[in-house]
């Protein structure tokens, strides 16, 4: 059995990515995903990543996505892999799209499709990677004047936030903060931000993704003691707040600052908040 995922690996409903797999995905980058870590064979929040792939199923292409074919693909993909990075990526393929991929797949004998139909359907690619996890860096953001398109919808061709991390990077910033007219703030370009003003964690009223981390914690502050809002912020307001921190697929990271503004930090907050995070129960796939 492997217990760390070695290198990357992409599976199209139960087999092995061909060629015209990953031609067909190349072209188009219409479709949506969800991102998870897997730790000993199980993943947080699994009935948040499957209701995410559901909705957006159901939102782009109009139909459901059954969490059970979710599952088995995550399974089959992993295949003794215990912990790694994983992604379940969902396209939509027209019937003779379908036929030819399954057909190029087939004639050399490898696995079976994995939920695969015809006339017109969902398909998932699964992608599997090394685990990841946090460098334990407070993390400095330059602001950047953009929002995500259809935001509440984790979904692919993200060239505008690749572009503004990298610009950010070269800036000597960790990544991009997200803002929209009035310097209205939204989240990073790969994470959700939660800001901490002395009595509230506030998380932005603003156009963005929510993440399963997020929503995760979210419920969980107040019976820590940590009254959880969501308000409108802006770049004006950030003087305003004691401390920030980032959630994502990685964990929990505090922000060392946005721009000029300089956070004082609170180590007892981003304690408190990292260890309800990582008392989340894991799922089984």
């Amino acid at each position: 059995m492997t217990t760390t995922a070695p290198h990357l690996l992409i599976e199209v409903d139960g087999r092995p990515a061909t060629e015209a797999d990953l031609r067909l995905r190349a072209l188009d980058t219409y479709g949506h995903f969800t991102a998870m870590q897997i730790r000993d064979g199980r993943a947080r929040g699994m009935d948040l990543h499957l209701a995410r792939l559901d909705g957006a199923t159901r939102e782009l292409f109009g139909m459901g996505l059954d969490g059970e074919r979710v599952r088995a693909a995550l399974r089959h993909a992993l295949e003794g892999v215990r912990d790694a990075s994983a992604r379940v990526y969902v396209h939509w393929q027209n019937g003779r799209d379908s036929e030819n991929s399954a057909n190029a797949t087939n004639s050399t004998g490898t696995r079976p499709l994995i939920g695969a139909g015809t006339g017109g359907n969902t398909t998932l690619m699964v992608t599997v990677r090394p685990p990841a996890a946090l460098d334990g860096r407070a993390k400095k953001l330059m602001s950047v004047p953009y929002q995500r398109p259809v935001p509440h919808i984790k979904h692919l061709g993200g060239f505008a936030q690749i572009h503004y991390g990298r610009l950010a990077e070269r800036a000597g910033f960790d990544d991009a903060l997200l803002t929209g007219p009035s310097g209205l703030v939204a989240e990073s370009a790969v994470a959700n931000i939660g800001f901490w003003d002395g009595s509230s964690i506030v998380w932005p009223d603003a156009p963005l993704l929510t993440g399963i981390t997020m929503a995760l914690l979210e419920p969980r502050l107040p019976a820590a003691g940590l009254p959880s809002v969501r308000r409108r912020i802006t770049l004006a307001d950030l003087p305003r707040f004691r401390a920030a921190f980032l959630t994502n697929s990685h964990g929990v990271a505090p922000v060392a600052g946005i721009d000029g503004t300089v956070f004082p930090g609170d180590a007892a907050l981003l304690k408190t908040v990292t260890e309800l995070y990582e008392g989340v129960e894991w799922d089984r796939i």
